[in-house]
């Protein structure tokens, strides 16, 4: 299977404290949503290619939670946990999400997979943040370079399975 480059957009709503990221992909909705859902997979393709993931707890069900750290070699870089608030299977994924020195609050995440035929699909993840100085913060700390590292490494596994 080939795969085509294609952009990440990563866009932050003047207006409103959001992040939308939209991607598409060369592979149908199902495997998308596995990608995201599935622990043994999410791991292979989260974040910058120098970072690797240690899940702590990945309950993916509706009502379920999850911790998990970003690491740079043995050094923890981030750790991110929240809760699963809708999996549905292969079209919706929302959860909360907190952040390590960010504070209590945290932000919503609605990830959504269109179908758009041909075994082709379109990623749009929102990012609801409580404040726009959070949403500034979280955009101000490089996730776009993440975002968009994390998704080639995506397209590469979705090419090599």
């Amino acid at each position: 299977m080939t795969t085509t480059t294609h952009e990440t957009r990563v866009e932050a709503d003047p207006a409103l404290p959001t992040i939308r990221i939209v991607r598409e992909f060369d592979a149908p909705p199902e495997r998308l949503f596995q990608a995201f859902t599935d622990p043994e997979v999410f791991v292979r393709w989260l974040g910058p290619t120098r970072t690797s993931v240690r899940l702590d707890r990945w309950d993916n069900v509706s009502g379920g939670s999850y911790r998990y750290t970003m690491l740079a070699g043995d050094k923890e870089v981030v750790t991110f946990w929240g809760s699963f608030h809708e999996v549905r299977s292969p079209d919706r994924l929302v959860q909360t999400q907190s952040m390590e020195g960010i504070g209590d609050g945290a932000i919503l995440n609605t990830v959504t997979f269109e179908d758009l035929g041909d075994g082709r699909t379109r990623v749009t993840d929102l990012t609801l943040a409580e404040t726009f100085e959070t949403r500034d913060m979280i955009v101000a700390s490089g996730m776009e370079h993440g975002v968009v590292e994390g998704y080639k490494n995506l397209d590469a596994l979705l090419a090599s399975s």
